[in-house]
């Protein structure tokens, strides 16, 4: 398995989450090439089964299950692969500017209505 082993920065803040998720109900958009929200970090939760995600600048693919969660960072596009049952959210969090990092990408933003 190739799990992120990543964390959230110093201080994040919770502003926002998904409802929770299965492979019937995921948000379509989740599955396809998109960037989180401006500004603020992603996190999936997987509260059973598990998952893979995919960043689109690299190669390779990150493994999350209930113990191995994944750290989105703003503005880097990236998907998320369902091949099985999986029950999963995705949490939203802000920094302070100081720690994020901006890079100027557009896109689309499925979990922005979240926030």
């Amino acid at each position: 398995m190739n799990y992120q082993n990543k964390n959230l920065p110093e201080g994040a803040v919770k502003v926002g989450s998904t409802p929770s998720m299965n492979q019937d109900t995921v948000v379509k958009g989740i599955l396809k090439n998109h960037l989180a929200p401006k500004g603020k970090y992603g996190y999936i939760v997987v509260e059973s089964g598990s998952l893979q995600f995919v960043w689109e600048d690299e190669e390779g693919v990150l493994d999350a299950d209930e113990n191995n969660p994944i750290v989105i960072y703003p503005e880097r596009y990236h998907h998320v692969r369902i091949e099985g049952n999986v029950e999963f959210r995705v949490e939203f969090y802000e920094v302070d500017e100081a720690g994020v990092d901006e890079v100027n990408q557009t896109g689309n933003r499925p979990g922005q209505r979240f926030l």
